[in-house]
């Protein structure tokens, strides 16, 4: 898997990451079933905290993409109904949308509307994180 970071991109790294493997996955350069490289040859290779692939592999986690085996590894998850994630993806634009065209409607630039998405999606992943904790 060759994976590129832009460090000036404005994009956060591991929405980066996150992108270079959904699309990986979706273009068949890696194949259900198979393992993802460590947290730490990733970090090495790309020059990064470990932290932020860890990150990255969470979040996929959380969406279905990847699945921890403890022990194992990160693998890329068995496949999805492509169907019903089409129409989950389509019905998240649509709520998406509305929410952008509110907060262009209030002048906020695109990097605003960016900073304002990623600041609420943070919470939410830190509270689903949480959650799983103290159960």
């Amino acid at each position: 898997m060759n994976l590129r970071i832009n460090f000036s991109s404005g994009v956060p790294i591991y929405l980066q990451l996150i992108e270079q493997i959904k699309h990986a996955v979706e273009t068949g350069a890696i194949r259900s079933g198979e393992q993802l490289p460590t947290i730490r040859s990733v970090a090495e290779e790309l020059t990064m905290n470990p932290n932020t692939v860890a990150r990255a592999y969470r979040e996929l986690e959380s969406e279905g993409i990847v699945e921890v085996r403890h022990g194992s590894g990160v693998f890329v998850a068995g496949p999805q109904s492509s169907t019903a994630k089409t129409a989950e993806i389509r019905k998240a634009g649509e709520v998406l949308r509305t929410a952008m065209e509110k907060g262009m409607a209030l002048d906020l630039s695109k990097s605003e509307l960016r900073r304002v998405f990623e600041d609420e999606l943070s919470r939410l992943q830190e509270k689903a994180a949480a959650t799983r904790r103290r159960t």
